[in-house]
């Protein structure tokens, strides 16, 4: 049974920064792409981020281009989100999850993934 646990969520005031991390255990962490997806009320569960098995390949979401850093440590088996420059609209409960497929290379489909954490909140205040 994979296990993913988030932490980093909080309040921070627009423009601040927070940084995400998800640390997995259960499965070899290292073999699989992972993902950072985000639920605001009332509104569905999207892709914010997502990174290859081997890091080498990321994917970001259009409205977070430029700000967010997604990266891994295969070594500590932890998944990071580095979040600069948040705004107001990045309110939303954080997820990490773990792609199925062997050796992915992370992608953007909630379909894709078959591990989640149980989420983490991030607040910005205007």
């Amino acid at each position: 049974q994979v296990q993913l646990v988030e932490s980093g969520g909080g309040l921070v005031q627009a423009g601040g920064s927070l940084r995400l991390s998800c640390a997995a255990s259960g499965r070899t962490f290292s073999s699989y792409a992972m993902g950072w997806f985000r639920q605001a009320p009332g509104k569905e569960r999207d892709v914010v981020a997502a990174i290859s098995w081997d890091g080498i390949s990321t994917y970001y979401a259009d409205s977070v281009k430029g700000r967010f850093t997604i990266s891994r440590d295969n070594a500590k088996n932890t998944v990071y989100l580095q979040m600069n420059s948040l705004k107001p609209e990045d309110t939303a409960v954080y997820y990490c999850a773990a792609e199925k497929t062997l050796y992915g290379l992370g992608h953007t489909d909630l379909d894709d993934y078959d591990y989640w954490g149980q989420g983490t909140q991030v607040t910005v205040s205007s």
